[in-house]
């Protein structure tokens, strides 16, 4: 599985190149937190994603638990170490793509929070 990631809350363009035959994930809009703030959150994500033109359909996670394991100076904690909390949000998940540019646009929303990333992905011939 190749992930791609959203954005703390702002827009971003990206180039990418994603190894050919391995399938892609990525969130429209997720957070983690406490059980109440997953269900918050949940309550008003919005999102949407377009491959090449094509609307994609997403997943809903409303909440469940997760093992998080961080590596010093990361953009979440920016500690080292391993905590157990709730993951939430609207998924994607893709079976492998061709080989060739393609352009993805990820768009999410939740209250104040949105998230806009344009990727433009390059998958290897094998």
């Amino acid at each position: 599985m190749w992930f791609l990631a959203g954005t703390f809350g702002t827009q971003a363009e990206r180039e990418c190149s994603v190894p050919n035959g391995v399938p892609l994930a990525f969130p429209l809009v997720n957070m983690i937190g406490e059980p109440a703030d997953c269900a918050d959150f949940m309550s008003a994500a919005k999102g949407s994603a377009l491959l090449d033109g094509k609307r994609l359909d997403s997943d809903t996670n409303q909440g469940e638990t997760i093992v998080v394991r961080s590596v010093a100076d990361n953009a979440v904690t920016g500690t080292e170490g391993r905590f157990t909390t709730t993951g939430c949000g609207l998924w994607v998940q893709l079976p492998p793509l061709e080989p060739g540019d393609h352009a993805l646009t990820i768009r999410g929303r939740s209250d104040g929070f949105a998230v806009g990333v344009d990727y433009v992905l390059t998958v290897d011939a094998a």
